[in-house]
């Protein structure tokens, strides 16, 4: 638990057009990860770890299955009659959303009330295990008016998707946005750490200039008025903003060293408990290098994949490459190379599905194949 008092406020609902056939029915936040967690465990979990236990998450759609699996925030540790998890629904437009501002200036009152010096703000579209607790210190430490998450590799195609010029000692000299993607770069993630009393100033010039984008408005614009530095997250880190990206990082999972970097002895992911019995393996099951999540009935092959609870693999089936969600069916025969199968999909008797690597099929929830 750090020495710096800190309110999160997660925004759920960003980049989901960046996986458009994923959150057709949920946000970004709820997307399936890994055989048994949610994308917003990472960031509640982090902030928790990080003994941050007041949580606002900024909901605008499709939030059925967000308010499904936060409950009253227990699995977090976040029930509580004071402070705790709170869901906070966003008004006005998608790009309104996007944008941060608005919803910022909608949640003023939630952000005054808050008796914390710093607010935590994050997306939800990262897998990573991040010290929050150390980001908190070192923005304390720097006399930094704003701290900015980044991360060196090959940047993201996402809008306003932050690439940063630094100095030696980490301060950011310039900022450019929309990027191409694919280059290599210094890259924010979406994590920026701020006092209260600022993010309070910035909501009240957002409403008098009548501007809604903290990226493009504030921070570009605003760079030679404030002491904006970078906080590098070193640890592993998937930014998910396609179906590849997203299909990549389960894959990912798969390689014991990323599992012992995502899933820290010292910083635990928390994720909504579910009481079911293990998973049941027939005799004619053939599994390898795979996760497979309790709840599932294997009975055919299962090679380089990842099983969700519930799953159904009937004999003679051949499952290579692919991820399974939750209550799916495969049936006797069927083959799946390279698939994402969403949430209760049925693969009947002898089909064949295939997608490759760098593209793989996707099959939406529910459908019967």
């Amino acid at each position: 638990m750090g020495k710096y008092t800190a309110t999160g406020l997660i925004f759920a609902n960003r980049h989901d057009g960046a996986v458009r056939e994923m959150t057709a029915h949920r946000s970004m936040g709820s997307l399936p990860f890994g055989g048994r967690y949610r994308l917003i465990d990472f960031p509640l979990s982090n902030m928790v770890n990080a003994g941050i236990t007041r949580v606002g998450v900024i909901t605008k759609k499709n939030y059925a299955s967000l308010m499904d699996h936060l409950g009253s925030g227990k699995a977090w540790d976040l029930s509580r009659k004071k402070e705790g998890l709170y869901v906070l629904t966003a008004q006005g437009s998608d790009e309104d959303y996007d944008g941060r501002l608005r919803p910022l200036i909608d949640l003023e009152s939630f952000i005054h009330a808050a008796k914390t010096e710093y607010i935590v703000i994050t997306d939800s579209h990262v897998a990573a295990s991040i010290d929050y607790a150390a980001m908190l210190q070192a923005h304390a430490e720097s006399g930094a008016d704003i701290t900015v998450a980044y991360v060196n590799g090959k940047a993201p195609r996402l809008r306003d998707t932050l690439i940063l010029s630094l100095d030696g000692d980490g301060v950011v000299q310039d900022i450019e946005l929309d990027m191409a993607g694919g280059s290599e770069a210094s890259y924010g993630i979406g994590l920026y750490v701020l006092s209260k009393s600022l993010l309070l100033e910035i909501i009240h010039e957002a409403r008098r200039r009548g501007v809604t984008n903290f990226e493009r408005d504030f921070l570009q614009h605003g760079k030679g008025h404030i002491k904006l530095c970078g906080y590098e997250i070193k640890e592993w880190t998937a930014v998910i903003y396609s179906l590849q990206s997203y299909f990549e990082a389960n894959m990912a999972l798969l390689d014991e060293n990323v599992r012992k970097a995502l899933f820290l002895t010292g910083r635990p992911v928390y994720t909504k408990v579910r009481d079911c019995s293990p998973a049941i393996y027939g005799l004619n099951s053939d599994v390898s290098n795979s996760l497979v999540a309790d709840g599932a009935h294997i009975n055919g092959k299962v090679v380089n994949s990842i099983i969700f609870r519930d799953v159904s693999i009937a004999k003679h089936a051949v499952v290579e490459n692919s991820i399974v969600m939750q209550g799916s069916v495969i049936t006797q025969d069927a083959q799946l190379n390279c698939v994402i199968l969403d949430k209760n999909v049925t693969v009947k008797e002898s089909r064949r599905l295939q997608g490759v690597e760098t593209y793989p099929l996707f099959v939406k929830k529910g459908v019967s194949v």
